[in-house]
Formats: structure tokens, C-alpha cells, sequence
């Protein structure tokens, strides 16, 4: 039987306009104390995103979401932070913070296959 993993996820959502709180979903990040896993995954709805705010810098949106995603997988690209170890690069992509990319608190779970578990979160909460 394999292995049961306990992980935390949160939902990455993107405020387009801070003053109104109105939000977007834009991925996911998934985390395993257990396995020493980390896993985030982004997309932008454009068409959506316009629906928020016409005049959003796509550009900067992806630019944004991808120095997410490079912290998260602790590429040397996403800067000092992304050299930390996995449970503190979560609890860092995952504190309360005023900014454009946001997340949810996060969720616990129990998965077999945490790639899977991830695969399944994005397709059911952004996709």
C-alpha cells in the first residue's frame, strides 16, 4: 500500500483591485511536512481577469504568479525566500498579506499521490 501523506493546500487567488476584495483564483499550492513536498501551479483566466479589472497588467499578473511558483519549488530565482526549507516556504507563501496575490488558509487532506491530489485541487478550484 502506499504511502498516506498528510499535506496543507491553499487556493492562490489574485485581488485585482485591493479596495474592492474581490478575488480570482489563479492556482494552488500544496504542501507535505512529511514528505517534504512543495507543489504550486498557475493559471490566469484572462478573460476573467478583464471581467475584474479591464485594465490589469497581464504581463506584471504573470510575472507575479511566476515569482510565487519559483518560491514554492525553491528555485534560486525566487530569491532569498526560496532558499528556505519547504514548510517555511509555505508558511511564507501562505501568511495574511494586502497585496494582489493573496491565498486562502490553508486546508488539510490525506493523499497516496500528492502530484495527483495537486492535479485534482487545480482542475476542481482554478481550471
Amino acid at each position: 500500500m502506499p504511502d498516506r501523506h498528510v499535506y496543507e493546500y491553499a487556493v492562490v487567488r489574485l485581488v485585482p483591485v485591493l479596495s474592492r476584495e474581490e478575488f480570482l483564483n489563479v492556482g494552488i499550492v500544496l504542501f507535505s511536512g512529511s514528505a517534504r513536498y512543495i507543489k504550486a501551479r498557475v493559471a490566469v483566466n484572462e478573460a476573467r481577469l478583464r471581467c475584474f479589472h479591464c485594465d490589469a497588467d497581464l504581463d506584471e499578473v504573470r510575472a507575479n504568479l511566476e515569482a510565487f511558483v519559483r518560491i514554492a519549488h525553491g528555485d534560486p530565482a525566487g530569491g532569498p525566500i526560496a532558499t528556505l526549507d519547504p514548510a517555511s516556504r509555505f508558511r511564507w507563501l501562505t501568511a495574511v498579506r494586502s497585496s494582489a496575490i493573496q491565498t486562502s488558509r490553508p486546508h488539510p487532506g490525506l493523499s497516496n499521490d500528492l502530484d495527483a491530489t495537486a492535479d485534482r485541487l487545480f482542475a476542481e478550484l482554478v481550471a
